[in-house]
């Protein structure tokens, strides 16, 4: 040991590490009394000691040096320092927390509890720095509550020049630090970078895992939403074509049948019959036609979404405009959704805004088609009351697609639609 690090020591400490020395010393001799003299004054050979009762006197001081060196180590720190381990023992003991074979997540709280017990401090914590924000990692004693007079030491933890976190201790009040207390504190910090870093990944990777969750459960309520939504659309066309094109084809079918039953009588009178099923069956027809629009109209399939939206658009009454603007055509699932949200929003307009105009603006870009329904109507307030399925189910098509929907409205200004959606579908994208 240099000089230099003699002087560090208190003289406290030197009086410990003098006793354990002296213990040790003492210890030894007494083995080489016992064994060797006294061994030797039992077999006669009290004046020349025995080669073999050297050796096994020294294979005892071999096997208990460890034992007794641990033993007045202890019986020193309780004794000489009060109880207090000397800042060697510190380091030990920090440096064997850090290499023992701990679970990652309870090394935090032992440094916490090295950190403290070593250099007599009220409490410690242990903060892992994150990106935006400082975590705190440990604490000891756990749940611990400052003491009034109680002074906060914080030492940074640094690691190739990055800030990993902190070391913060509380002294005792009106027992301030030593300066060798200050140096150690100082040296643990340098130490406990690798355990931070692996802190810091470790809450990052929890804070990772608890956003996948959330985003699994609002994934798995979105699924339940569509699912209830598309059995109920399903329904409702089972309703459409039941009470509409099945009526219609049922009656085809029976006139068709009776028309067949009157040739052999009366070919007047079934040539008049045959010649209305040609209207009836124009007529059913065009119930099959309306069914299908309503699901995927045909001007969408074949114009793209602004021409689809200005035939939609063409009978009504309310002054509705639709621009565009550099829009050209897209992946199905894209034109689908822009139709549909922007048909829910013309609705909703109608029948809860009482706008006196509504203008739908469409702008296309390499990136991305962009969708702004914006009326006159009375608006509402997004922070009152819940929001209502069209928006939710606007909402939900939108990022089904990878889009993004943003809703604006206030009292007696109107209210103001924009949906972004990228320029091609994500993979399993459907209509």
């Amino acid at each position: 040991m240099t000089p230099l690090r003699w002087r560090r020591r208190s003289r406290r400490e030197l009086l410990a590490i003098v006793v354990v020395a002296g213990g040790l010393t003492a210890f030894v001799a007494v083995v080489y009394v016992v064994v060797v003299l006294g061994g030797g004054a039992l077999i006669g050979r009290a004046s020349s000691p025995s080669l073999l009762l050297s050796v096994v006197a020294t294979a005892i001081v071999a096997v208990a040096f460890d034992p007794a060196q641990r033993r007045l180590e202890r019986w020193a720190t309780r004794v000489v320092l009060g109880g207090r381990p000397s800042p060697y023992d510190v380091v030990r003991r920090f440096t064997q927390t850090l290499a023992g074979q701990h679970p990652d997540r309870e090394l935090p709280e032992r440094m916490a509890r090295v950190l403290a017990e070593g250099i007599g401090a009220e409490s410690a914590q242990v903060w892992v720095d994150m990106d935006d924000h400082g975590a705190l990692a440990a604490t000891w004693p756990p749940a611990h509550v400052p003491a009034p007079g109680s002074v906060a030491r914080r030492m940074p933890v640094l690691h190739g020049g990055q800030n990993l976190g902190a070391l913060v201790v509380r002294e005792r009040p009106g027992v301030p630090f030593t300066p060798v207390e200050e140096r150690l504190f100082a040296g643990l910090a340098d130490q406990a970078a690798l355990v931070l870093r692996g802190a810091r990944l470790r809450a990052e990777l929890e804070q990772r895992l608890a956003v996948l969750a959330t985003r699994a459960e609002e994934l798995r309520v979105s699924r339940e939403r569509l699912v209830d939504a598309h059995d109920a659309e399903r329904r409702r066309l089972e309703r459409d074509i039941h009470d509409g094109a099945q009526q219609h084809l049922v009656a085809l079918a029976v006139n068709l049948r009776l028309a067949g039953t009157l040739a052999a009588r009366s070919s007047e009178r079934a040539d008049a019959l045959l010649a209305e099923q040609e209207q009836a069956a124009a007529d059913a027809i065009g119930t099959l036609v309306r069914l299908a629009r309503g699901i995927y109209p045909a001007e969408l399939e074949v114009a793209g979404v602004a021409a689809a939206l200005r035939a939609a658009v063409a009978a009504s009454e309310s002054g509705v405009e639709v621009h565009a603007t550099d829009v050209g055509r897209y992946a199905s699932p894209i034109e689908a959704t822009a139709y549909f949200c922007s048909l829910e929003a013309l609705q909703n307009a109608a029948k809860h805004a009482h706008a006196s105009s509504t203008r739908v603006e469409l702008v296309g870009t390499d990136d991305a088609l962009e969708i702004v329904v914006v009326d006159d109507g009375r608006g509402f307030d997004p922070r009152i009351g819940k929001t209502g399925t069209g928006l939710t189910n606007m909402r939900e098509r939108v990022e089904s697609v990878g889009g993004v929907l943003t809703v604006s409205s206030a009292p007696g200004l109107g209210t103001r639609v924009r949906a972004v959606l990228p320029a091609s579908a994500p993979a399993g994208s459907a209509v």
